[in-house]
């Protein structure tokens, strides 16, 4: 199992496809959940995420993050139902009441943030780093020293979650136990975001030393000697994913 954000090598069509399409694709394909609130729509493109993730592989990471995004949007889904009486009542409520509507606009919002985070970090898992941020700063004219700052702050994420469980992992070897409540297991948690941040701080440090090195600032579009040609297989997906925005904000407009 590849961790976060982590590169998988494959062959795949979503490999092989250009980085600036992929990535482009995959904000077309959120701002296209966002823009409808038809739940048969929405279950449609999560089949579709879900789809994609399997052909490439990544059903576990996928899992992981569906899972992730699950326990955020159940949150969100609980205040809905709780603030947005609408439809017919179900359940009385000393403020309102909980009805058909609140249940089908808290079911909205959990497909519909699955449906969208899946191919935004499907992007991170099928891309090379340098090779999104060489694309981007070819093609898309994104200046150099802003593609770098976004890909190395994706790049640090795992970096610095290694780093977390190692230091869980030895305060659990001195005999801390972080098996318990939430509320035991943020009490614990706290503190240990002190030699976190100390070490992170040092990383960044060395990183920001090694790019000087290395010319960072005189980096520009030129400079990268890889080309990213678009195919007609990458056209076509981005024409794909546009006609999912026009058919979402139509479909939002008639209704």
């Amino acid at each position: 199992m590849a961790k976060f954000l982590e590169y998988v090598p494959g062959d795949s069509l979503l490999h092989r496809m250009n980085p600036c399409a992929k990535l482009i694709g995959a904000v077309l394909f959120a701002i296209a959940c966002f823009v409808t609130s038809n739940l048969v729509s929405l279950v449609a493109m999560l089949g579709v995420a879900l789809g994609l993730a399997l052909y490439c592989g990544m059903g576990r990471e996928t899992a992981g993050l569906c899972k992730a995004v699950f326990a955020f949007s159940l949150i969100l889904a609980v205040v809905i139902l709780l603030t947005t009486p609408h439809g017919a009542q179900l359940v009385p409520l000393p403020w309102g009441y909980i009805g058909t509507g609140s249940l089908l606009a808290a079911a909205t919002v959990v497909v519909r943030l699955m449906a969208a985070a899946i191919p935004l970090f499907l992007v991170f898992y099928v891309t090379k780093m340098n090779d999104l941020t060489n694309a981007v700063v070819k093609q898309l004219h994104v200046p150099y020293k802003y593609a770098f700052t976004f890909t190395s702050t994706v790049h640090f994420i795992p970096v610095f979650m290694n780093d977390m469980a190692g230091i869980m992992e030895a305060q659990t070897a001195r005999g801390v136990e972080f098996d318990g409540s939430l509320a035991k297991k943020v009490r614990l948690m706290v503190p240990l975001c002190v030699p976190l941040l100390v070490g992170s701080v040092r990383k960044t440090n060395s990183a920001a030393i090694a790019a000087e090195v290395r010319g960072f600032n005189l980096r520009t579009r030129e400079s990268g000697y890889k080309d990213y040609p678009m195919r007609a297989g990458d056209w076509a997906a981005l024409a794909l994913c546009a006609l999912l925005v026009a058919a979402g904000i139509a479909v939002a407009l008639l209704g």
